[in-house]
């Protein structure tokens, strides 16, 4: 079976960990149809699985933000319009660095953006503490940030010290429940094309895509089971959870 047959059969993790191992062969172009097929297949269930648990908290009266400045701030925005020009800016800023991974773009392309953190200004009692909602800045956010003139002179600096710079794409755990944390959690931009990237800053040290996977396989909030904090999540799982697609 090809590697998109196999996605669908239920391979999910055991095929990208094969298009990892790909590396530079995953652009030649029989083997990056293929691989673009999974892509699309993994970030329409990622748009899927965004739905259904944005409709399932909304039945629990999870406190969303409704006061929306900036598009970042939105539970859910559909993909842009002008996603594509977006993207080439995006590229543009990036190009002095590395190269934005494809997974990203793919994310922007299907699913668009996600913020399901909770609105502590207008109730400071959280459902869950320190559960990591999923938070995924919007594209047109992240492009204005990227191309300020003051944060590229930051990039430039990032790069000089430690070789690479990231995206910041989330807000991490702590300030998410308005306790002062740390960095935000960054997709690192590789120094030659790449399908996936690493996530950085967060705890699970691993790829965009599997961090992704693991918010899905907690209904969308990555440290919701951890038990420091004893999160009645229960039921809320059992209704979600056999919803939800594998990615």
């Amino acid at each position: 079976m090809t590697l998109y047959q196999r996605y669908l059969n239920g391979e999910t993790e055991k095929v990208y960990e094969e298009i990892q191992k790909l590396e530079q062969d995953a652009f030649i172009p029989q083997n990056n149809i293929e691989i673009e097929k999974v892509l699309t297949e993994t970030f329409n269930r990622a748009a899927y699985n965004l739905d259904i648990i944005f409709n399932e908290l909304t039945k629990v009266n999870y406190h969303f933000k409704t006061d929306f400045e900036f598009n970042f701030e939105r539970p859910l925005v559909k993909p842009l319009t002008n996603t594509e020009d977006l993207l080439v800016k995006l590229d543009n800023a990036i190009k002095p660095f590395g190269y934005v991974p494809t997974s990203l773009k793919m994310f922007y392309k299907i699913v668009g953006s996600c913020n399901f953190g909770w609105d502590y200004e207008t109730n400071e009692d959280l459902i869950w503490q320190c559960a990591d909602p999923i938070q995924i800045v919007s594209l047109d956010d992240l492009v204005s940030e990227i191309t300020d003139k003051y944060n590229l002179e930051d990039l430039k600096e990032y790069y000089k010290e430690d070789g690479f710079v990231s995206l910041n794409l989330s807000a991490d755990y702590l300030h998410k429940d308005n306790i002062s944390g740390g960095a935000p959690y960054s997709l690192q931009i590789s120094s030659r094309p790449s399908i996936d990237g690493q996530f950085l800053n967060e705890e699970n040290n691993t790829t965009f895509i599997n961090y992704l996977r693991i918010c899905f396989e907690n209904c969308g909030f990555s440290r919701i089971t951890n038990k420091e904090y004893n999160n009645n999540y229960q039921s809320f799982f059992d209704n979600v959870k056999p919803q939800l697609k594998k990615i």
